[in-house]
């Protein structure tokens, strides 16, 4: 899910990166202008190593302003990407809603509505991006 949201972000000539939670560095949260957070909903709740990665890692960035997305997948009840999209809420965060979620295993169509939510972080950071005053003197 993943590389197709980071696929369809690429496709509107904007760069992403799709990184495991495992090996984000501190500096790509830094740098980056939107981050796509997935988990898959295990006893009603996201994963418990995806929780610790937004409690401390992610929040220790403050990425207040930040573009912030939630996706993942679920068998029964599918609460983790809600959970992820509010805790980037509490964070000062701008969430995109609806958050991503996906039945079971991503089909064919489904990874299209990923790539097509990847279409819509481009846009929404192109937006943000031509919405930034230019300083003076500077061409626009």
């Amino acid at each position: 899910m993943a590389e197709a949201i980071a696929s369809g972000i690429e496709s509107k000539h904007v760069d992403a990166k799709a990184i495991s939670f495992y090996d984000v560095k501190l500096e790509d949260l830094y740098e980056a202008d939107a981050i796509a957070v997935g988990s898959s909903t295990f006893y009603y709740r996201m994963l418990q190593p995806m929780e610790k990665f937004m409690d401390e890692t992610l929040a220790s960035t403050n990425p207040k302003g930040k573009i912030g997305v939630a996706f993942g997948s679920y068998g029964w009840s599918g609460e983790a990407p809600i959970m992820i999209a509010e805790k980037m809420r509490d964070m000062g965060m701008t969430v995109i809603d609806p958050v991503l979620r996906i039945l079971h295993k991503p089909t064919d169509k489904d990874l299209q509505e990923c790539k097509r939510l990847g279409v819509d972080i481009a846009e929404k950071l192109k937006h943000r991006s031509s919405k930034t005053p230019q300083p003076q003197g500077a061409p626009s």
